[in-house]
C-alpha cells in the first residue's frame, strides 16, 4: 500500500508540470525552454540536497563505474521523456497531455521482458526474465480505450497535423520514463537513495539540456523572467518533490514487476489533478461529456489494474513463505 501511496502523491505534484507548461505556451513561452530550464533547475535543488546528505561524492564515484550508461539511459528516462512533452504541450490541453502520458502504463506492461525479477525456488532465489502480466495488461486496455475517447474529441477541433504533434511525441515520452527508469535502477544496483539517483540521473541528462538550450537561443531567444520563474516552480514540485515521491515508490517495489506496473498505474490520477488546476489556474474550458467519459474510463482502469496486481503480489508472497518452510 504505501508504494500505491507515493505514486498518488507523485502524482500531484507531477500535475503541475501540465499546468506550469501550458500557462508558459499560453504566454508565448517555447517549449524548448520549459524542457531545458525545468532540469537546470532541477539539478541545482537536488546537488544542494545532496551536498546537505553528504553523498554527493559516492554519487560521483558511482556514476565514474559507467559514465556512458549513465548518460544514455538518464538521455532515454529524462530527456526524451519531458522533451517532447513540452512539445506536445503546444497542441494540446494539459490535462489531455497528462491523460495521453497514462500510454505509459501499457509500454510499462510490455518492457517487462527486457528486464529479469527475483523469483524464490527451493534451491534459492533465482533471477529469471519477467513476463507480460496479462491481467494487468487487459486492465490497461482499459485505460487506453479512455484515451482513446478523449484523443477523439480533442481531434474534432484541431488539424491532422496538430493531432500527430499533440500524440506522437506523448508516445516516445511514455515509452522513454518507465525505459529510463528501469534500466538506470539495474545500473546503480541498489547502492544509491532515491535522491541520488534523481540527482545522478539529471546530471547526466545535463549535456541534452544545455544543447537543446544552445538551440533555444539561436532560435527563439533569451527566455523571458516569467518562464524562467515558473520553470524553476516545475522544478521544485515535479523534478524534485514529484520525480522523487515516484521514483522512491519504484524503489520500493524494485524487482517485483508486478508491483512496479502497479506503481506506475498510479499515475492516471495526475490527469485530474492537472484538469483542476487548468479549470481553477488557467480558466480552461471545461471538458465535453465524452471526455469526462474517457476521463473516468482512465480512473476505472487504474483501479482494476492495480486490484488485479495487488491479488498477484499477495500470491507471489504466499508462495514465497511455503518455499521457506520447505528448506
Amino acid at each position: 500500500m504505501r508504494p500505491i501511496l507515493f505514486g498518488i502523491s507523485g502524482a500531484f505534484f507531477f500535475a503541475f508540470t501540465y499546468i506550469l507548461n501550458r500557462s508558459m505556451e499560453i504566454s508565448g513561452g517555447s517549449w524548448i525552454w520549459s524542457a531545458s530550464l525545468r532540469y537546470i533547475w532541477t539539478a541545482l535543488f537536488l546537488v544542494i540536497i545532496v551536498l546537505v546528505r553528504k553523498q554527493l561524492r559516492m554519487l560521483l564515484v558511482i556514476m565514474k563505474e559507467a559514465p556512458l550508461k549513465w548518460v544514455w539511459w538518464s538521455f532515454v528516462g529524462f530527456g526524451l521523456f519531458y522533451a517532447p512533452m513540452c512539445f506536445s504541450t503546444a497542441y494540446a490541453p494539459g490535462w489531455l497531455v497528462a491523460a495521453t502520458f497514462q500510454m505509459t502504463i501499457v509500454f510499462g506492461s510490455l518492457l517487462a521482458p527486457l528486464f529479469y525479477e527475483n523469483i524464490e525456488t527451493t534451491n534459492g532465489t533465482k533471477r529469471v526474465r519477467s513476463r507480460v502480466p496479462l491481467r494487468g495488461l487487459a486492465f490497461s486496455m482499459i485505460i487506453l480505450a479512455g484515451i482513446a475517447l478523449m484523443q477523439i474529441e480533442h481531434a474534432k477541433d484541431i488539424s491532422l497535423k496538430e493531432m500527430l504533434f499533440a500524440t506522437i511525441p506523448m508516445v516516445i515520452s511514455s515509452i522513454a520514463y518507465p525505459l529510463g527508469n528501469r534500466k538506470m535502477m539495474e545500473v546503480a544496483g541498489g547502492r544509491l537513495h532515491t535522491f541520488e539517483r534523481v540527482c545522478g540521473m539529471t546530471l547526466a541528462s545535463l549535456p541534452f539540456w544545455f544543447l537543446l538550450s544552445i538551440y533555444g537561443l539561436f532560435t527563439e531567444g533569451i527566455p523571458s523572467q516569467s518562464q524562467t520563474i515558473q520553470s524553476g516552480l516545475v522544478a521544485l514540485f515535479v523534478g524534485v518533490i514529484a520525480t522523487v515521491l515516484f521514483f522512491h515508490a519504484t524503489d520500493l517495489v524494485n524487482g517485483q514487476m508486478t508491483k512496479l506496473a502497479a506503481v506506475e498505474a498510479t499515475q492516471p490520477v495526475g490527469v485530474l489533478f492537472a484538469l483542476l488546476g487548468e479549470l481553477f489556474f488557467l480558466s480552461a474550458d471545461l471538458p465535453s461529456l465524452l471526455s469526462w467519459a474517457g476521463i473516468l474510463t482512465v480512473i476505472f482502469g487504474v483501479i482494476l489494474h492495480s486490484f488485479a496486481s495487488r491479488k498477484k503480489g499477495e500470491k507471489s508472497l504466499r508462495l514465497s513463505k511455503k518455499v521457506e518452510s520447505l528448506r
